[in-house]
């Protein structure tokens, strides 16, 4: 398949956003909740799909969550405890970077959880999952494919990027080694955790652009009806004269020249 042009893909994302748009304002008139869990491999491209998805919407609406690891207080709490606290309330969206899956991905294959824990959390995940989706949360999880040459690739690109650079870990660099471990660790997660009331969706995203199409059209296509008619807003002109900004005593500085 030929690789999509930028073109092409702004043209099509800004399609998207737009009905992006109108499902945040049918959100906020029908009170539904609204949960996107974006899982994959490190550089799969996560973090650019959920700023694709927020870009033209509310930020006090749309949250992008991307929890830091644990503290030594969290380590001893319930394990979804701190993901139910990021949860959203009516008419919100929530967009999960990675998400309460750490346990069965990154924790489960660099030794951060017990194989006990990892057990633990397969049994449980499709119940706290139910209770969710029982409670009248739109629960939406998708798994971001990357082949281990396409993210030999990526990592490179961090490498070499210095604009790039804080994305690249030292758990990168270990996970690196570890591609058939998180292969199996995911196969385990899937079939676990794909259920009828909360399936999981694969994207392929070898490449990203296209792969950040097909997810947001999928997502698009996953709920009802959105559309709410606009809100209509008068512009009247501006009465009196048009005034320009005086600045007193301090100055702006110079403006940039290109």
């Amino acid at each position: 398949m030929a690789k999509l042009k930028r073109k092409h893909y702004e043209h099509a994302l800004e399609a998207m956003q737009l009905e992006l748009v109108q499902l945040a304002r049918w959100l906020q008139h029908s009170g539904k909740r609204l949960v996107v869990v974006v899982e994959g491999r490190d550089t799969a491209g996560k973090g650019g799909t959920i700023d694709a998805i927020m870009q033209h919407l509310n930020p006090r609406q749309a949250r992008h969550i991307a929890l830091p690891k644990p503290d030594e207080r969290e380590r001893t709490e319930w394990y979804f405890q701190r993901y139910v606290q990021e949860l959203p309330a009516a008419g919100e969206i929530a967009l999960f970077d990675r998400s309460w899956y750490n346990r069965a991905g990154v924790e489960r294959v660099m030794g951060f959880a017990t194989p006990e824990q990892v057990a633990a959390f397969l049994r449980q995940a499709p119940v706290f999952e139910k209770q969710l989706v029982d409670d009248g949360i739109l629960l939406f999880k998708y798994w971001l494919c990357c082949d281990q040459q396409e993210q030999e690739q990526r990592f490179a690109e961090r490498h070499d990027d210095p604009l790039k650079g804080w994305k690249l870990s030292p758990i990168d660099l270990k996970a690196r080694e570890q591609y058939a471990a998180y292969t199996e660790a995911r196969e385990a997660m899937l079939k676990a955790t794909h259920t009828k009331w909360a399936p999981w969706t694969l994207v392929d995203f070898n490449e990203q652009k296209r792969g950040r199409l097909t997810l947001i059209r999928n997502l698009l296509d996953r709920v009802p009806d959105t559309h709410i008619p606009d809100d209509t807003i008068d512009f009247p002109p501006l009465r009196g004269k048009l005034q320009r900004e005086r600045y007193g005593a301090l100055k702006p500085i110079k403006s940039f020249k290109d």
